[in-house]
């Protein structure tokens, strides 16, 4: 294929010159012309106007008309290319006054014959290549910017109707309705949570596209981490009568360095995916070590006895919005993000996936990451039971008392409270120590303790041993257990030493659980003699709390005011700016602020730094549909930020804080 010819225009009223340049140009073996000949000044600035040629030689006398007149004028109508004056006589004034019009070069015509008029061209035409892709490169940068701008935009927009959605449906859960309409209700409320997740898989691979996504690594506890996923995903598997096993084919470092909240991830997708397309049989995830390149790589593979994969099908599984067009895969629905999503995060991480699948037989994934320098890392294998019975559906025991959760891990949490509450159990939950800390210490202020106290060990924030230390020198005198997987020698006394009553290993036996709780609880536990004087006036303090919701989306607004109010918060609403300004200007007696980050008549985050001016009391929450830009959030000292949809925990952790 031949190179594309350049398209020259020769602006030259001597014919004589005009035979002479052609020839030139035609002994310039590095480029091919299409040449134009206009000997008109006027008819010159028209052609130029055009923008259609990639360079043009000028000459600088044209009958009685000034060549630079034709070069400035051309430039301001928006000719791009570049522009070489020709003269017929050196002059040093003329050459300064042509670059300085905006000529990229300036040319005597006596020495177009020697090698500094094609080095002129070349150049010239080298420029002009850069500044295109200059060119290019801004216009791609705008697009990507109006693409991130659009879905900021997509997900504020989606996230608050799914809040709506999923509040009314939680309190309708909560309430009598849920005696006739709990299926329906729980069918309302599991779409949605899967319309949220859909959501943050297409904002995760934008993140990527973007390059923006970005991985915080830190040393994690291995085996604490597997047997969380495995806790996790046990649930789902039992649901589809399947048995699914963790096991290690020698040692394991303890801890490793890598980003856990997107490991987790990974793992959780693809095992998820498995028990998705297995009906019957079981799923199977081992794990190793294996120096590959000098480097000691973490594998671990997830495989099934599910439908399979066509191999000619095998590739595009790992391209974004491609599914298996059949009926079974179909029928579980999904976008089709989560597998591009994986590889592309263990690309980030150093690692691979790979895929191994005979149809009709199951199939073998098999993933691989950098866990960091692991070379003097203590090491055991995983201590997962393999083989988990059916859990039960029921509590064997009945018990009355209240228990606090503490995880950092949403499902787990959830998990394990479910089964104490089946137990009769009042359950209660915190993320972390330090918010586990303000809870116990609230109960006990209000004449309600906690009787049972269940703590992760390994947590951001505070961790269960530092939250243990701080719970005894405060007087809590209730039962701490330790949750956790770490089963080195001398584990249990440690903890027992730091003030732990007693210990449950992950993933959480059931049977373990109902056991402890049994020994500590009983349907006879005599209630606490409360200072009731104490009480009344807390729970006053609590009634009077008072919150200011921004919002202009009325369902979000109210469905936002009846949850908050549900907990015992009175909520009043703004749906402007300048609403929210004229209710501050009456009423400024508030606790807190929260703060939509599109308003039809201001930004969030411009009303934050307004109340931040006027009302130095308030404290401020932004509510927003996508992730605030953090240097705006650290720059204007927001206290807090909330991601829609909003539901009853989040709204409950707003108000412990």
């Amino acid at each position: 294929m031949l190179d594309k010819a350049t398209k020259l225009l020769l602006v030259e009223d001597d014919e004589d010159d005009y035979i002479l340049t052609c020839d030139y140009l035609e002994q310039l073996s590095s480029h091919t012309f299409d040449i134009d000949w206009i000997s008109e000044p006027e008819k010159a600035v028209a052609m130029l106007s055009k923008n259609q040629h990639d360079i043009c030689l000028l000459d600088y006398r044209l009958g009685a008309s000034d060549g630079l007149v034709v070069l400035k004028q051309a430039i301001e109508n928006g000719f791009t290319g570049p522009i070489i004056m020709l003269t017929g006589q050196s002059n040093e004034a003329l050459d300064s006054a042509a670059l300085d019009a905006g000529a990229v070069d300036y040319l005597v015509k006596s020495e177009m014959s020697n090698s500094r008029f094609a080095r002129s061209i070349r150049y010239a035409l080298a420029r002009r290549d850069i500044e295109d892709e200059r060119i290019e490169r801004l216009k791609a940068e705008a697009e990507n910017r109006s693409k991130d701008r659009f879905l900021a935009h997509l997900s504020h927009e989606l996230r608050t109707p799914l809040s709506s959605i999923l509040g009314y449906t939680e309190l309708l859960m909560q309430s009598e309705c849920n005696e006739t309409a709990g299926h329906e209700l729980g069918v309302i409320y599991r779409n949605g949570k899967h319309l949220l997740s859909l959501l943050n898989d297409v904002l995760d691979l934008s993140k990527i596209a973007a390059d923006k996504l970005e991985l915080t690594c830190a040393d994690v506890n291995l085996d604490s981490l597997m047997a969380d996923v495995f806790t996790l995903m046990r649930v789902s598997a039992l649901d589809k009568g399947l048995s699914l096993r963790f096991e290690s084919l020698h040692p394991l470092p303890l801890v490793v360095s890598i980003d856990a909240t997107r490991f987790r991830q990974i793992l959780i997708n693809i095992i998820n995916n498995a028990i998705k397309f297995t009906e019957q049989g079981e799923i199977i995830v081992r794990a190793w070590t294996q120096i590959v390149d000098n480097k000691e790589m973490l594998f671990f593979s997830i495989k099934d006895s599910g439908l399979g994969i066509a191999k000619e099908k095998q590739e595009l599984i790992f391209k974004p919005f491609e599914q298996i067009a059949d009926v079974e895969s179909r029928s579980v629905g999904g976008a089709g993000l989560g597998l591009a999503i994986c590889s592309e995060l263990l690309n980030r991480m150093q690692g691979g996936i790979s895929l191994e699948s005979e149809v009709g037989v199951g199939s073998e994934f098999t993933i691989s990451l950098y866990p960091g320098n692991i070379k003097d890392v203590e090491r055991h294998v995983l201590k997962l039971d393999l083989t988990p019975n059916m859990q039960q559906k029921t509590a064997p025991c009945q018990v009355s008392g209240r228990v606090l959760v503490v995880d950092d891990l949403r499902d787990l949490r959830v998990l394990v409270g479910h089964m104490l509450s089946s137990a009769g159990a009042k359950v209660d939950y915190a993320e972390h120590g330090k918010q586990a800390l303000d809870k116990v210490n609230r109960a006990q202020q209000q004449g309600q303790p906690y009787d049972i106290v269940f703590l992760d060990i390994h947590m951001p924030v505070m961790g269960g041993k530092e939250a243990t230390i701080e719970l005894r020198k405060m007087g809590f005198a209730g039962a701490i257990i330790a949750l956790t997987a770490a089963t080195m020698k001398g584990i249990h006394s440690e903890l027992t030493a730091l003030g732990f009553n007693d210990v449950i290993g992950k993933p959480v036996d059931a049977s373990l659980l109902y056991q402890c709780l049994q020994g500590y609880l009983t349907e006879t536990r005599k209630p606490v003699v409360a200072n009731t004087e104490k009480v009344k006036k807390d729970a006053e303090a609590t009634a009077t709390s008072r919150y200011l919701l921004v919002e202009d989306d009325a369902d979000a607004a109210q469905i936002t005011q009846l949850l908050l109010e549900s907990l015992g918060v009175e909520t009043a609403i703004a749906d402007s700016f300048e609403q929210c300004m004229t209710m501050l200007k009456t009423d400024a007696n508030y606790d807190k602020v929260l703060l939509d980050m599109h308003l039809p008549d201001g930004s969030g985050l411009e009303l934050a730094q307004y109340v931040k001016q006027h009302y130095p009391h308030l404290k401020r929450v932004i509510v927003s549909g996508v992730e605030p830009d953090p240097i705006q959030i650290e720059q204007l000292k927001i206290e807090q930020v909330l991601l829609k949809p909003i539901n009853l925990a989040l709204l409950s952790d707003l108000i412990d804080v």
